[in-house]
């Protein structure tokens, strides 16, 4: 039996407390730094694609061209859906400290709804004529929700940043691409053994392309152009019925059923039939968009259990916020097709000492 050694009792202790220390610092940047190499390992084929074309004389300039035209694409439109989504909670704020607040009337056309139109009709009405003495009565109570909404919406703006700091953080990771692929892969070596760590990080990296191309991209044009159509009608809040779009969409819940009411409300705010038709007809594409895009996006290999794709995107959000909905989503479906490899494999993967 080997005796106790005091010096390697204490070295012990002192690399935990070091890694222990490390994983402290590190912890608060997890979400983004996860966010980032999701971001370069999908966007690194069309960083590549644009280098290529600029050739090698001009990689700086194609690198900040890549840049400027990513951040245009990603963060203004995210940026000005929660700018105007902050704007009108803010109007709806103050027209509640003014006493100001008004409700829209429903139109004679709400009773023509199947089932509960006559109900829904007389109770939006009876609300719309009282809404402001409904105010007056509850309206400590509307404020303090109303804030509590204001400074949910600062977190949001947070993960904006957050977002911004991710891309930039990926834009470098994709600049040094060769050296990056390098330490993962004898990282993964050392992890596993052998030269299996490579095979498995390519998995991954396909993995990761597949779920974001498939799942994830898929879901952010249906939101966007979703959100087209609400801005288009007239619809309020269009900002917030786009991301339940978004996130009805990745946990794989038929996005038809979550436009249906936006439909009935088209009919019920716009004057003209035929207006409110198109955009029935526009919205109900767009729900159905995703069985034309995923076929052709997502790879025939990946087969990632509904359950696990919705964990991953209700346990990500409650985790990192809003951003944690892509990374769980990504997490898990990675996860879960190493655990299949593994699975599969003929030989068991050592961990060396």
């Amino acid at each position: 039996m080997k005796s106790f050694n005091i010096t390697e009792f204490i070295r012990l202790v002192v690399i935990s407390l070091l890694l222990l220390w490390g994983f402290f610092l590190v912890k608060p940047f997890i979400g983004i730094l996860a966010w980032a190499v999701i971001l370069a390992v999908a966007l690194f084929p069309l960083y590549k694609k644009v280098r290529f074309v600029f050739g090698e004389k001009h990689q700086k300039k194609a690198s900040t061209l890549f840049s400027i035209i990513l951040v245009t694409l990603l963060i203004v439109p995210t940026y000005s859906a929660v700018s105007s989504l902050f704007s009108s909670v803010n109007a709806t704020l103050t027209a509640i400290d003014n006493n100001e607040l008004k409700i829209t009337p429903p139109t004679e056309k709400v009773k023509e709804w199947p089932v509960l139109g006559t109900q829904i009709y007389d109770n939006w009405k009876s609300f719309s004529e009282n809404s402001k003495q409904y105010t007056i009565d509850h309206k400590e109570m509307l404020m303090e929700k109303g804030s509590a909404a204001v400074k949910s919406f600062t977190g949001i703006l947070g993960t904006v940043f957050s977002f911004l700091l991710s891309l930039i953080i990926a834009l470098i990771f994709m600049s040094n691409a060769t050296g990056a692929f390098k330490t993962a892969s004898e990282f993964t070596n050392k992890l596993v053994g052998g030269k299996k760590g490579v095979s498995l990080l390519l998995m991954a990296r396909d993995t990761i392309r597949n779920v974001v191309k498939g799942i994830l991209f898929v879901a952010l044009v249906q939101a966007f152009f979703a959100y087209l159509g609400f801005k288009f009608i007239g619809l309020p809040a269009p900002s917030i019925f786009a991301f339940i779009v978004m996130l009805s969409a990745i946990i794989q819940v038929p996005v038809t059923l979550v436009v249906l009411p936006t439909v009935f409300m088209a009919f019920s705010i716009e004057e003209s039939t035929v207006t409110a038709t198109v955009f029935s007809v526009y919205i109900i594409i767009i729900s159905l968009l995703d069985n034309f895009l995923k076929p052709i996006l997502l790879a025939k290999g990946l087969k990632t259990p509904m359950v696990l794709i919705i964990i991953g995107a209700l346990g990500g959000m409650m985790l990192h916020g809003i951003i944690g909905i892509f990374i769980g989503t990504v997490l898990l479906a990675v996860l879960h097709q190493l655990y299949m490899t593994w699975l599969s494999s003929k030989a068991d993967v050592v961990i060396k000492e």
